[in-house]
């Protein structure tokens, strides 16, 4: 199924908070899998594991908690993930910036393998952050501190890269966050340049994506970028606490701040503990509801909207609420648009 022609967005409602401290701290990003399964990518000093979780959350904190991984540098283990993704057999690849490789896992928690050494040349690693599957099922790679895209088959053979040291087109300062929509291009949260990137799958530059001209709203430390199947873009833009939205053509639409409440674990761990109700009772829940250094944002196929909320340890879930449009149902395009609501 193609992209609509319009799109009537009718809103984004919050939908629900996932997760809490005990559970998921320090998330870093999440994936999707089948049965409204979601892994949730946690990492902190001396810690690192995905947690399995669903969008129905849990009511009650359990000895049942299920994770993959673990912290360190041994075979299935991590010191600093940075992003996960799955494939079409469910299988599991997450980065890992500190060991500088790539680690696989089956979507039961097997570690199948890893790959990826510390180094500049073709293959090599300097801190991998972002990954994403292109439309052949290869995989691409934000080799950050080399500042360059590389390509990858699944198994971690070489396939080519772009991209130098640089703030022109094309060029990149500390590449974190990937993405590759349906049509093959290639999304790069260009980290150090404040800007999103995209690019054809043959590399070559179509636009940069810096914020909205017209009001002076700009990025600082974009993590992240992930579209939707409507072609919109979602961006984290971390050092402002905040998820930034564009259109296909990078035209900027609004921002999500959060609007978080309690989890439904989080609820009920709450109704057993005394003295943080207390505390909850005595503070000031307004700031208690915003987005505090959202690393990763991602959209599965019903519309659902995650920002993995950091410092908040919990993923704030947004359901997008919109209409396709057709020729009959959208003019052409204006020369001059204004918009006014009724």
């Amino acid at each position: 199924m193609g992209r609509p022609i319009g799109l009537l967005r009718e809103g984004y409602p919050y939908l629900k908070t996932l997760g809490m401290r005990r559970i998921t701290g320090f998330p870093i990003d999440v994936a999707f899998g089948s049965n409204d399964v979601i892994y949730i990518l946690t990492r902190n000093v001396g810690s690192a594991f995905i947690r399995v979780w669903t969008f129905d959350d849990a009511e009650q904190l359990t000895d049942d908690l299920v994770q993959i991984g673990s912290y360190g540098k041994g075979e299935g283990q991590f010191e600093w993930p940075v992003q996960i993704i799955t494939d079409c057999k469910g299988n599991l690849y997450v980065s890992d910036e500190a060991n500088h490789n790539i680690s696989t896992f089956s979507s039961d928690g097997e570690f199948i393998t890893r790959w990826g050494n510390l180094g500049s040349k073709e293959g090599e690693f300097n801190a991998p952050t972002g990954i994403g599957f292109d439309t052949q099922g290869n995989m691409i790679v934000a080799d950050s501190l080399n500042h360059r895209i590389q390509k990858y088959t699944s198994s971690g053979e070489f396939l080519s890269q772009f991209g130098t040291h640089g703030s022109e087109d094309g060029k990149f300062d500390t590449p974190w966050g990937v993405h590759v929509d349906e049509l093959g291009n290639i999304y790069v949260a260009d980290w150090g340049n404040n800007r999103i990137q995209v690019f054809t799958d043959e590399a070559d530059h179509i636009m940069s994506i810096t914020g909205n001209p017209v009001t002076g709203l700009t990025m600082q430390g974009p993590s992240s970028v992930t579209v939707d199947l409507h072609g919109d873009i979602y961006v984290t833009d971390w050092a402002n606490n905040r998820v930034l939205m564009f259109d296909s053509k990078g035209r900027y639409i609004w921002k999500f701040l959060g609007d978080a409440s309690l989890s439904r674990c989080a609820r009920n761990y709450m109704l057993t503990n005394a003295y943080p109700n207390r505390l909850r009772e005595m503070a000031n829940l307004e700031e208690e509801k915003y987005l505090r250094k959202p690393t990763s944002v991602r959209v599965d196929g019903k519309l659902r909207l995650c920002i993995a909320d950091h410092h908040s340890y919990r993923v704030q879930v947004y359901q997008k609420e919109a209409t396709e449009l057709d020729e009959h149902t959208i003019s052409e395009p204006l020369r001059n648009p204004t918009l006014a609501t009724v």
